[in-house]
């Protein structure tokens, strides 16, 4: 259809009526019509897209004519007004303020407590490997996320908070009544930085940071009300994406036994040794394309939302100001006119030159822009730790036969908790040294 003002993407006649998971129609819409659609959605004319050209428009071209929104309601229900919600001057001041607590250097000091953490669940594993017990990974993972981001945001104080923000790893459902409970914790965050300021406590830990911030063009620190918002916005940040992510990756080794054994193969190389240094990061290159393969397929943030300030042009389709507009990570990432095999697991498509004219927005699980996600460099880290540190010792096995079937909230999650049998792989002697370890593959090698 073109009006005066320019062509409007085709779309469906009917409205969404809720009946069917909204993933999946839009799944259908996008059969049905292309990359862009017209939609009426919740009430609302959406032009919904999975085009990263679109995107690109969106998020970086032209970003500072769209504001996040509808689904963006959700979220401020639960963690305020905070980084992930604010919009315009109160945005790219909080922005300013935050970004120096995710620099490089500050997140590898973190190296030595996600690798602590991670050894202490492969010696659980591990545990019940030896006893021929199942695991509950994916309460497992949570847990393990919940406390590496805890203790990265509050430090020395981390046993004064731990037990309350249990609820976000226990609570599976991200209800109104779970938004009101969560929004009390905020209280907790205030009382650790009131009693800082109190006792005269400085700290290098994620809240010391914020509470330490200052303005450049006036000097003034964060008010409290947005202390919390932003702390209680890391805080799930932090670890919903990571845990998914996780969660979906051994599932996916473990219905994949070619990958699980290329990952088994790099980890085993004389060459990879204890993670001692962030730079011996960069010697497993299948454990990032794992990660990177997995995040294409099953996005955190599967949904995207934006509105449009003043009339814009998406190709040639126009859009006039006031238009909601849909950007799905999961569509895109899986878009058959950009990927082959798009359902398929397969870690080589991010082999180094295996796609050199892929577009650069193909692949967006942390957005894309100026408003990408400030916690990308952390996540990546804690994801590439973890599966470096219990991969090399274990493999686990998933016996379920039925299909895992998709939580389709703020976030893409596993209904069900992945329960799996963990396996102690051959060569590998619990309680060992990196050192001992290696000293005993290479005998075994060599006879």
């Amino acid at each position: 259809m073109t009006t005066a003002y320019g062509r409007v993407p085709p779309g469906p006649d009917k409205k969404y009526d809720g009946t069917q998971e909204l993933l999946d129609w839009m799944g259908d819409q996008f059969t049905r019509f292309g990359d862009i659609y017209k939609a009426s959605i919740y009430g609302t004319n959406i032009y919904v897209i999975r085009d990263p050209v679109f995107a690109e428009r969106v998020l970086r071209d032209n970003w500072r004519n769209y504001i996040k929104g509808q689904a963006i309601k959700r979220v401020a229900m639960l963690l305020g007004n905070g980084l992930m919600v604010s919009e315009g001057d109160l945005w790219k001041t909080q922005r300013r303020l935050i970004q120096p607590a995710f620099h490089r250097d500050a997140i590898t000091s973190l190296l030595e407590t996600v690798a602590s953490a991670n050894v202490r669940l492969l010696e659980t594993w591990t545990r019940a490997a030896d006893r021929n017990e199942n695991v509950n990974v994916t309460v497992d993972i949570s847990h393990l996320v919940l406390k590496t981001t805890l203790v990265a945001i509050f430090g020395d104080d981390y046993g004064d908070v731990e037990e309350h923000f249990h609820v976000l790893s226990e609570d599976a459902v991200r209800s109104l009544e779970f938004a009101s409970k969560f929004r009390t914790l905020g209280q907790l965050v205030l009382k650790v930085a009131n009693r800082r300021r109190e006792q005269n406590v400085t700290s290098a830990d994620f809240l010391g940071m914020l509470m330490a911030a200052r303005d450049r063009d006036t000097g003034e620190g964060m008010p409290d009300r947005q202390l919390v918002n932003e702390t209680m916005t890391l805080i799930v940040a932090g670890h919903e994406t990571t845990a998914s992510t996780l969660n979906w990756v051994w599932y996916l080794l473990s219905q994949h036994p070619e990958a699980e054994a290329k990952l088994s193969c790099e980890l085993e190389n004389p060459g990879s040794t204890a993670l001692s240094e962030f730079g011996e990061l960069s010697k497993f290159t299948y454990v990032r394309q794992i990660i990177d393969e997995t995040l294409r397929l099953y996005p955190a943030g599967w949904l995207m939302t934006r509105r449009a300030l003043a009339d814009d042009q998406l190709g040639e389709y126009f859009v006039p100001a006031g238009t909601e507009i849909f950007i799905s990570p999961y569509y895109i990432q899986r878009n058959p006119s950009l990927w082959e095999e798009p359902d398929r697991f397969n870690p080589d498509r991010f082999a180094q030159g295996y796609s050199a004219d892929r577009h650069p927005l193909a692949t967006l699980p942390f957005s894309a822009g100026p408003r990408n996600c400030i916690g990308e460099f952390f996540a990546r880290l804690e994801m590439q730790v973890h599966l470096i540190t219990l991969a090399k010792g274990l493999r686990l096995h998933y016996q379920n036969a039925k299909p895992p079937e998709l939580d389709i909230g703020v976030n893409l999650r596993s209904r069900h908790n992945f329960i799996m049998t963990p396996q102690i792989k051959a060569g590998y002697q619990p309680g060992l040294t990196e050192n001992q370890q290696s000293r005993i593959k290479h005998q075994s090698d060599v006879r």
